[in-house]
C-alpha cells in the first residue's frame, strides 16, 4: 500500500481538479475494496467443538472456564467492563462498524457487560477476521482472539455466540444434563469429530436445559453422511438450534454468573426485574 498514493496520481495527468480528485476517489475506493479482501496470514490456534480455541489437547477434555477463574472483573460500578478491539482489516464500512455496534452493544440492554473500546487495559478481546468463527472460553489474559471472519461470520447470532465464548461459556450440547434432553447419534458423527461431543461439568446457572439457545448447535453438526447426530427426547419433533439470537436462559445465565442484579440503579431494574421469576433481584 505505500505505492497507493503514486498509483492514485499518476492517472489524473491532465485532468482538472475536479475531475482529479474524482478520479483519485474512485481509485482510491478500489484499493481499499482490494485490501479489505486480502487475508492475513495468522497462527491458528487450536479448535474443539468447531468453534472453542484452546493452547493445548489437554484443555479439549477440560473446561477451562470452571477449572480455574474466568470471569472478567467487575467494577465497583457493578459494571463488567469488557475491553476490545476491532482489527483495521474490516477497514472502515459502516456495514461492519453498524454490525459490530449492535452485536456488542445487544448485552447492555439486557446485562451488567459493558463492552468498551480499550485504552490501555492489559487483558482485551481482539476481534479479527480470521478463519472462521471462534473464541476462547472465558477470559484467558493479555490480547484473546474472537475471530469473526467476513465470509461466514457476519451474522448477530454469531457475534453474540462468539461473545458468550469469551464471557465464559460453553455450548449447550456439551451441558452436564444433555442426556437428559439430546441422544448423541454416534454412529453419525464424523470418526475424528467425536470429541466435540463430550459432557463438561458445567454449572448450568441453575436454568434448563434451552434447545432455542443460540450456545445449540444443529442437529446435523458435525454429521458424516447428512443424518441427524444429535435427537431431542423424549420428543425428537422439537425444533433447536435454529436461534437467532440470545435466548432469555442465555441472558438469564449471563446475569447470574456474573451477578449482575447485586448492583441496580433505576436503568439496570428493568432489566432484573424481567428476569425476576429465576433471578432473585
Amino acid at each position: 500500500l505505500y505505492c497507493c498514493p503514486h498509483y492514485l496520481l499518476c492517472g489524473t495527468m491532465g485532468l482538472s481538479t475536479t475531475q482529479s480528485n474524482y478520479y483519485i476517489d474512485l481509485k482510491f475506493r478500489y484499493v481499499i475494496s482490494l485490501f479489505c479482501m486480502l487475508a492475513p496470514d495468522f497462527d491458528e490456534p487450536e479448535l474443539t467443538e468447531g468453534d472453542i480455541a484452546v493452547d493445548s489437547d489437554s484443555e479439549r477434555n477440560a473446561d477451562p472456564c470452571t477449572s480455574s477463574g474466568c470471569r472478567w472483573p467487575k467494577s465497583s460500578d457493578g459494571k463488567v467492563y469488557v475491553p476490545y478491539v476491532i482489527a483495521n482489516h474490516y477497514c472502515t464500512s459502516v456495514i461492519y462498524r453498524n454490525f459490530f455496534s449492535r452485536g456488542l452493544d445487544s448485552f447492555s440492554s439486557m446485562s451488567c457487560i459493558r463492552f468498551k473500546r480499550r485504552s490501555n487495559e492489559r487483558d482485551y478481546l481482539s476481534i479479527e477476521s480470521r478463519n472462521g468463527c471462534y473464541s476462547y472460553v472465558g477470559r484467558r489474559g493479555n490480547a484473546q482472539t474472537v475471530s469473526l471472519a467476513r465470509s461466514g461470520c457476519i451474522y448477530h447470532k454469531t457475534v453474540q455466540h462468539e461473545l458468550l465464548h469469551a464471557l465464559g461459556f460453553n455450548h449447550e450440547q456439551t451441558r452436564s444434563d444433555r442426556d437428559n434432553h439430546i441422544r448423541v447419534v454416534w454412529e453419525n458423527i464424523v470418526e475424528n469429530m467425536k470429541h466435540n461431543f463430550n459432557k463438561i461439568a458445567t454449572l448450568n446457572q441453575g436454568t434448563p436445559y434451552d434447545y432455542n439457545s443460540v450456545m445449540q448447535y444443529h442437529r446435523t453438526a458435525f454429521s458424516k453422511n447428512g443424518k441427524p447426530t444429535m435427537v431431542p427426547i423424549p420428543n425428537n419433533n422439537v425444533s433447536f438450534g435454529q436461534a437467532t439470537q440470545m435466548s432469555q436462559n442465555d441472558i438469564n445465565r449471563l446475569n447470574t454468573l456474573y451477578k449482575c442484579c447485586e448492583y441496580l440503579t433505576s436503568h439496570d431494574t428493568i432489566y432484573c426485574l424481567q428476569f425476576n421469576k429465576i433471578l432473585v433481584c
